[in-house]
Order: structure tokens, then C-alpha cells, then sequence
């Protein structure tokens, strides 16, 4: 099996030159079987590289090999795609494992989180996304103490301190929103302000301070140190907030769904049957799924080369409807097949976590999986549908979970 990871600075001809070179190596494999297998994965694998004509801006992943399925039969995979954020990493692997280590810290969590550490001497800001901490800009500021030199006098002293600190805030405010306000939508999940002096509530209690910022501010913090050391600090004493935004972003989109059950709005679905369906029509608006949905979508065909979806727990092996003779082409679980075709019908997938009380009742009362759509389900061919999923109906592909 192939790994190939191209990493975002990258140019294609490298990884280009490193199979060809690795192609030569393979041809003085001597199991036959093995050679023709690591030769036939690394064609595949320049095949693929050959659809890019440059690297795409997050890097390159390319998965190429022939697995067992659970059946012990042999299946070719071929993958590539762009990963969501970028690859810092380039990576050859001929092994008989696919490597996705280096892929897995990007898929664990989209949130980002804004950083102002803020103290006496300069402000900056940062940003952490996943375990990934960038740091956006800094500045210096020189404010006077609070003991002036001889020869002022202190109200006039007094004023000119002020003034100065003012102008602080009021910078630090000003480049907050152009940092983390883009085309007038907060670009933030959640704001954390940090200092080692009062700064910090003095910039929170302003008017200065955009309100649409002030409202994303989830903690404050105090720190020891300003700059770099101040915002790894602060990454550190937050980590309880930051962990607990999830809970509360997920909370907030169940109280969404029952809110639209209470009001009678008609504008939700839940279970596999209705979701899906509403799915397939565009309707859905945000997909809510759990993230340990244990449902399977298993692809039958019949001798006739026709294909037959079914949706099954887990544990079951098999759909007692179905002829013994099917044979089974394709099974995933459904969350991971419906993170890869949400996108064609216009939705939003919003995976949610165990963790709050609603999440919980989500799961026990509506099976994990619902929607929040764009029109009344009323709105639909209710009848077309009825006649679609009647019991009994040969084609039902959602029969047999329910």
C-alpha cells in the first residue's frame, strides 16, 4: 500500500521524480507478487498525481493499494484529495498499512480560537486551531508609569498617562476587528483575553471593543509574561473553556431542533428514513449527526447488476429480506459516507458529541440524526413519498433497520 503526502510547499515534480525512483527500486522485488502489487500501487499513485497540473494550496494526500474486505475478498483503493487545512509534512510510504497519522490531528477539530495577551508593554494576537497556534500580529506600546519625572506636575501627569492608555485600548480594540472580523462576519469561534495587568478588563468594558467581538469572549485569563510566552500561557490556563465551546456549540443546535418541534414549524427530520430523504431533496439545511452513529450503509447487487442500499446496525451481518445470492459491494458506516456526499446536497454537517443533556436526548429520542430544514416538510410530495417507502416495497432501501 502507498502513502504519499505532498506537502503545501511542495512542487508536484518532486513526488513525481521520488515514484519514479521508487518504481525502478520495486522492479528488483523478488516475490513476483509482491513486486507486480508494489508496482501496480505505485503506477496507480502517478496516475493520480498526474490530475493535479500544480499542488493544490493545502497540500496533496494520495492513498493507493488493494485491501481485504471483511469477506476476504481483494478491493483496489485509489484516493487523493486536499486536506482541509495544511500539509507541513511530505511523506513516502510502501507498507502493508495506509499511513494517516500525520492527517489526523487536521480532522479533529475546525474551531478556531483568538488570542489578545495585552499588558504594558505590547499586545498581541494569536490564533489556535486544533494544535496548531499561529501568531497573527504584535505590536509595542511605551506607557508612562504611574510616578512621573520632576517638573510635571501630577494632574497633568495624571492626564497625559490616561491619554496614552486610551489610545492603547483603543488600538488594540481597532485591530481586533480587523483581525478577526472578515466581510463583517466574526471569523472566530470564540475569544480568549489574556494580561498580566488590568488591561484586559479595561478593553472588555470598552466602547471601543466591537460588541460583536465582546460577545464572542468565552474567558478571561491572567498571565505572567506578555508576547509569545504570555500566549502560550494563556493557551494553557484556558484549555477547560476552549473544550467545553464544543459541548455548548452542540447544545445549542439540539435546542434549535426542539424549538422547531415546540413551535410546530414542520422545519425538522429525524431518523434515517426522513432525513435522508429530505436530504436527497435539498431541504436540509444543517445535518445534525452523532459522531458514534453505529448504523451501516451496506451496497447489494443482484445478477442483474442492479444496486440495493440498506442501512443496518452494526451487529447485524445481514438484511433477512434480501436473497442470500446478493453479493455485497460496498459497506461504511454511514457517518463516514455521509461526510463525504453532505456537500453535493447543499448542507451543513454539524457532528455533534456526547456531553450535554440534549445532545443525550437527541440520541436516545431521535436515533443520533436529524435535520434543521430550509421549508416545511409539507411542502414536500407527501403522497410520491408514502408510495416511495410503503411497507413491503421491494425496493426500500431503508428497510430492514427499521
Amino acid at each position: 500500500m502507498i502513502t504519499l503526502l505532498v506537502s503545501s510547499k511542495q512542487q508536484l515534480s518532486q513526488p513525481a521524480s521520488l515514484l519514479a525512483e521508487e518504481y525502478g527500486t520495486a522492479t528488483n522485488i523478488k516475490s513476483r507478487v509482491n513486486r507486480l502489487s508494489v508496482l501496480d500501487a505505485i503506477t496507480s499513485a502517478q496516475q493520480r498525481l498526474k490530475l493535479y497540473s500544480k499542488t493544490p494550496p493545502n497540500g496533496l494526500a494520495i492513498f493507493c493499494g488493494t485491501v481485504l474486505t471483511e469477506d476476504g475478498k481483494e478491493k483496489l483503493i485509489n484516493i487523493d484529495f486536499e486536506p482541509p487545512k495544511p500539509i507541513n509534512t511530505k511523506l513516502y510510504k510502501c507498507d502493508s498499512r495506509f499511513h494517516v497519522e500525520p492527517l489526523e490531528e487536521l480532522f479533529e477539530d475546525s474551531s478556531k480560537f483568538g488570542f489578545i495577551v495585552m499588558d504594558g508593554k505590547g499586545c498581541l494576537y494569536g490564533l489556535l486551531s486544533g494544535n496548531t497556534r499561529t501568531i497573527l500580529h504584535q505590536f509595542a506600546v511605551e506607557l508612562p508609569k504611574k510616578h512621573g519625572r520632576g517638573g510635571q506636575s501630577s494632574m497633568r501627569f495624571a492626564r497625559i498617562r490616561l491619554e496614552k492608555r486610551h489610545n492603547y485600548v483603543h488600538k488594540v480594540a481597532e485591530k481586533a476587528t480587523q483581525l478577526f472580523i472578515t466581510g463583517n462576519l466574526i471569523n472566530v469561534t470564540g475569544l480568549i483575553l489574556a494580561g498580566s495587568a488590568e488591561f484586559k478588563e479595561e478593553l472588555e468594558k470598552s466602547d471601543l471593543f466591537d460588541p460583536r467581538l465582546k460577545s464572542k469572549v468565552i474567558h478571561m485569563v491572567d498571565v505572567a509574561y506578555g508576547g509569545e510566552n504570555g500566549f502560550g500561557q494563556a493557551i494553557s490556563l484556558s484549555k477547560k473553556y476552549l473544550d467545553n465551546v464544543k459541548v455548548l456549540q452542540d447544545q445549542e443546535l439540539v435546542t434549535k431542533f426542539f424549538d422547531e418541534i415546540a413551535q410546530d414549524t414542520g422545519k425538522i427530520s429525524f431518523g434515517v428514513e426522513e432525513t435522508l430523504t429530505a436530504l436527497e431533496d435539498g431541504a436540509v439545511e444543517k445535518l445534525l449527526l452523532w459522531e458514534n452513529l453505529d448504523i451501516k450503509r451496506n451496497v447489494y447487487r443482484d445478477a442483474q447488476g442492479n444496486e440495493i442500499v440498506r442501512y443496518l446496525k452494526s451487529e447485524q451481518t445481514q438484511d433477512s429480506s434480501l436473497s442470500a445470492e446478493l453479493e455485497l459491494v460496498d459497506s461504511a458506516l454511514l457517518v463516514d459516507w455521509l461526510a463525504e456526499v453532505y456537500q453535493n446536497h447543499g448542507a451543513e454537517l454539524k457532528l455533534l458529541s456526547n456531553g450535554a443533556p440534549e445532545t443525550e436526548q437527541f440520541i436516545s429520542g431521535f436515533g443520533g440524526i436529524g435535520g434543521l430544514l430550509r421549508w416545511r416538510r409539507d411542502d414536500y410530495d407527501v403522497e410520491a413519498e408514502e408510495e416511495y417507502f410503503a411497507e413491503g416495497d421491494e425496493d426500500d432501501e431503508y428497510a430492514g433497520f427499521y
